[in-house]
């Protein structure tokens, strides 16, 4: 009876605990739960039948309906004897037997494992458990970091308040600015106290060590696959020539005693991978390419011994060591190529790692040193010149610089860096020399995170490769159960042994799991990374399988096709006032507020700020205040029940605050985006009763404009060429709703809808069959963000956009859009063209080989290369880039014309 211990948060007391206990005991598989309070665990004893994945998995769901979340582990391996995706499932089916085991997904092309486990026991018997099939388990992303000191320590914890709470959400840098300020006052100190010769040394930092590639170990060494070659051509060499030669080929053939000499080391030297995976295959009671092979070539080496010296042939036997040699070489050669593209579809993973550097040079002992990116340490000082790549995420000391972020946040211009601003691991420095205050460790920086993002995602399973998984899981039993049919039924029709294991070896060794395994991984991989490369990420395989599919794409309107910065377009005053006037005011009243309007006209007013007292914000309505150098000596100041001598009240918001103050707003008004107000009293926004008619006035009225984005009208039409229908989903007023899908080109569109009515339009539009996608920046755009089946965000919106996505676009670049939807369609389609190959040569060569067309060595050399030629079609995908917005804007005027005439 296993027993399971899992750390569980959010338990507080023994109350906690008893409810912990009481959830986990109406899980299925679990015989008793017992809560460990103080070590915050729960501990589980399970039924020995139990399936311990279906039971986390509930046991999660169950945890976090109560408030409860358990703590899983995740770690990745690097596997080795990893060679194809039968050893990939061997690897996952193996590990999922364990009972604490979570989840287990394998990269065969990464060739690494990515677990979540319950706890650190179970690493160890994980480890054991893959060790005994054949493929020893090496743990990674353990970095080892120098600690800091107690008391940096103590000072880092406030300056990481500073930093970006998310890799997506960059508008949190912002609010953020205010906590900045004060770690920057508190570290100015630091740069002024540096020596003289400290700033010599600034200048002339210890020259960096060479960078030193790491050599990557290939399972298949170019000179196993040389050797092979050379010691199987003699023994091939006479069967080639037999073809062009008159002379009978027994006159070229090798004596048995050579050939077996020459056979020999290939067989069980250089072929001795294929049995040791047939050992473990056969153990683990599972099929794969090494079993097929091992058993093929194994058939053709024996029969050859025993035609060579137990058959009594007294002429020259009939031998086959050729057939048995030239396959190992070829399936050899094959590996070796297929090693070779495979770490070409890691290459935008690879790509995104050199932008970290692995030398970093930081103050130590009074001076600057070069040290490797894991002795670096929390609070280090750190210097990186111009040309030189940021190492890791900190906060600037001294210097200044514009600094180049485009790869890692999308920001398309170079950032200017000073003291106290933030910088990001990834990012060049451009033209000035920095000095920062490390504030996260290498494995937690941004950069590490981008990394792990597109990690997962690639790591991830389509739900089309795991149909192919389950089909694969069936392959090599079948074929195995083919090859003895073909001997037998062979055997029955020639009465020769000879020619029946020859059409069973070509089976065995014609067939090819590992096309099929590789077909649907490959293409992920390449199509994920490529993607991130133009700043598409994506969380897993599945929802880059759902864009594909999309025919429908929601849009919010403020901050998603808008830029989200109003500006003032136009104002309009009705009493005898200045319009420059009526804007100082208008500005004075929202100088206070950090709403993205507000800056809309502090921005367009040219005149002092008046000082403001009272100030108020009026929820959902707008602001009020008092501006003492006003007077009611104002002409305009004539309402019922002022006093000459009062302070002027003003109020600036929207229709609803004229309404609710009983005002006749004439209908050109009711567009404007603000009203400016004069009033008698304050308003009282909690008063359920409207304000008596005649206490305010309407001074003027002010029209925002928040401009479209660039990308906003060729991302549309694009959309639409691609069979993409757009609708426009707001809860902005129905004016500007109604103006920015004319601009766009939309035809449907939805205004002043609230975060349920999103919800509803989303599930109305999956009724009807359609497959939605949802694009939104704002918390009210979470709920549908969610339901879509494809919820994307702008990572200049907000977190909780972020969270609720499954694809981030960088620096709110709709045209991005468009490249997912491309890119996710290539990638669709180079899947089905690999599967159809895989399937296609396997139901043609199989028979094939089984009626005798194909020999031994043919059929070897034709397996190599499938899997060859299905990986080299995934990197088609590196070679494709999204659709020029420029093509794009050329593009929509002509569509939009043909729309509206």
């Amino acid at each position: 009876m296993p027993s399971i211990a899992i750390q569980i948060s959010g338990m507080r007391c023994m109350s906690c605990a008893g409810k912990v206990e009481r959830i986990a005991a109406t899980i299925a598989g679990v015989r008793l739960a017992q809560v460990d309070l103080m070590g915050q665990r729960l501990v589980l004893q399970l039924a020995d039948d139990a399936d311990f994945p279906v039971l986390a998995t509930e046991l999660d769901a169950a945890l976090a309906a109560g408030g409860y979340t358990a703590q899983w582990l995740a770690h990745t391996y690097a596997v080795g004897h990893l060679s194809c995706a039968g050893c990939a499932r061997k690897v996952e089916q193996q590990a999922r037997r364990i009972a604490g085991v979570y989840t287990a997904t394998v990269d065969v092309l990464g060739k690494r494992l990515n677990v979540q486990v319950a706890n650190a026991e179970v690493l160890e018997q994980l480890e054991s458990a893959e060790a005994s099939i054949g493929y020893p388990l090496q743990l990674l992303g353990d970095v080892a970091v120098e600690p800091a000191s107690p008391d940096a320590s103590c000072d880092l914890a406030e300056q990481s308040a500073a930093a970006p709470a998310s890799l997506l959400a960059n508008a949190a840098a912002a609010s953020a600015m205010a906590g900045q300020s004060a770690v920057a006052t508190a570290t100015a100190p630091l740069t002024s106290s540096l020596s003289a010769s400290q700033r010599s040394a600034t200048d002339k930092p210890a020259a960096a060590p060479p960078a030193v590639k790491p050599h990557v170990a290939r399972d298949y060494p170019l000179w196993h696959v040389v050797a092979a070659f050379v010691l199987a051509l003699p023994l091939l060499a006479p069967m080639l020539w037999s073809f062009v030669s008159p002379a009978p080929m027994e006159h070229w053939m090798l004596p048995p005693l050579w050939q077996l000499l020459l056979a020999a080391p290939v067989q069980f030297y250089l072929g001795a991978r294929f049995y040791r995976g047939a050992f473990y295959a056969l153990k683990s009671g599972t099929g794969s390419m090494d079993l097929l092979v091992a058993i093929g070539t194994s058939a053709a080496f024996g029969l050859s011994v025993y035609n060579g010296w137990f058959a009594n042939i007294s002429a020259m036997p009939a031998l086959f060591f050729e057939s048995a040699s030239v396959v190992i070489a070829f399936v050899l050669l094959g590996k070796y190529l297929e090693e070779g593209v495979k770490q070409q579809t890691q290459s935008a993973l690879s790509a995104l790692a050199e932008l970290q550097p692995q030398q970093v040079r930081v103050w130590r002992d009074g001076a600057w040193q070069w040290l490797a990116l894991s002795q670096v340490a929390l609070g280090d000082r750190v210097q990186v010149k111009p040309g030189e790549r940021i190492a890791l995420d900190g906060l600037v000391l001294a210097g200044e610089s514009q600094v180049d972020e485009a790869l890692i946040s999308g920001e398309s211009q170079p950032l200017h860096k000073t003291q106290g601003d933030l910088l990001v691991s990834g990012a060049l420095n451009i033209d000035g020399v920095l000095e920062f205050l490390v504030q996260k460790r290498a494995r937690e920086s941004r950069l590490q995170q981008l990394i792990s993002q597109v990690e997962q995602a690639q790591l991830s399973k389509a739900p089309l490769q795991q149909r192919v998984d389950r089909i694969s899981s069936y392959f090599v039993p079948a074929v195995l159960v083919i090859a003895l049919l073909t001997c037998v039924l062979t055997y029955l029709t020639t009465a020769q042994l000879e020619p029946a294991i020859l059409h069973a070896v070509a089976v065995l060794v014609i067939a090819c799991p590992c096309a099929l395994g590789l077909a649907t991984p490959a293409a992920l991989v390449v199509g994920i990374g490529r993607a991130a490369s133009f700043g598409i990420l994506l969380k897993d395989a599945a929802t880059l399988d759902a864009l594909s599919r999309i025919d429908t794409v929601f849009f919010d309107k403020t901050g998603t096709v808008t830029l989200g910065t109003p500006t003032l377009a136009r104002s309009h005053v009705l009493l005898d006032i200045a319009e420059g006037t009526a804007l100082q005011w208008a500005a004075s009243l929202q100088q206070h507020s950090e709403h993205p309007q507000a800056q809309a006209f502090l921005q367009a007013n040219t005149q002092p700020l008046l000082a403001v007292q009272n100030y108020q914000v009026l929820p959902g309505l707008g602001v009020q205040a008092t501006l003492p150098e006003l007077s009611a000596s104002h002409s305009f100041a004539t309402l019922p029940d002022a006093a000459p001598a009062q302070p002027v009240y003003l109020a600036l918001g929207s229709v609803r605050l004229a309404q609710r103050l009983q005002l006749d707003v004439p209908a050109e008004l009711r567009d404007a985006s603000s009203l400016l107000l004069q009033l008698v009293v304050p308003v009282d926004s909690a008063a359920q009763t409207p304000a008596a008619a005649g206490h305010a006035r309407l001074l003027a009225a002010f029209w925002l404009d928040d401009a479209l984005r660039p990308s906003a009208m060729p991302a549309v039409a694009a959309l639409r060429q691609l069979g993409v229908q757009s609708v426009l989903l707001s809860g902005d007023l129905t004016s500007r709703v109604q103006s920015a899908a004319a601009q766009l080109g939309v035809c449907q569109w939805f205004a002043e809808q609230q975060p349920e009515q999103k919800l509803q339009q989303i599930e109305q539009a999956q009724q009807r069959g359609q497959h939605v996608a949802m694009v939104g920046d704002g918390i009210n755009d979470a709920p549908a963000l969610a339901k879509a089946e494809v919820g994307i965000a702008l990572t200049t919106g907000t977190q909780v956009a972020a969270a609720s996505s499954q694809v981030s676009l960088l620096h709110g670049d709709l045209a991005l859009l468009v490249a997912a939807v491309e890119v996710s369609r290539h990638t669709r389609r180079v899947i089905w063209q690999n599967l159809g190959w895989a399937f296609g040569f396997n139901l043609l060569a199989i028979p094939a080989a089984a009626l005798g067309y194909l020999t031994p060595a043919l059929a070897g050399a034709a397996m190599a290369m499938s899997s060859v030629l299905v990986v080299s079609n995934a990197l088609r995908l590196r070679r494709w880039s999204p659709t020029p917005l420029a093509q794009l804007r050329a593009n929509t005027p002509q569509v939009v014309r043909d729309l509206f005439h």
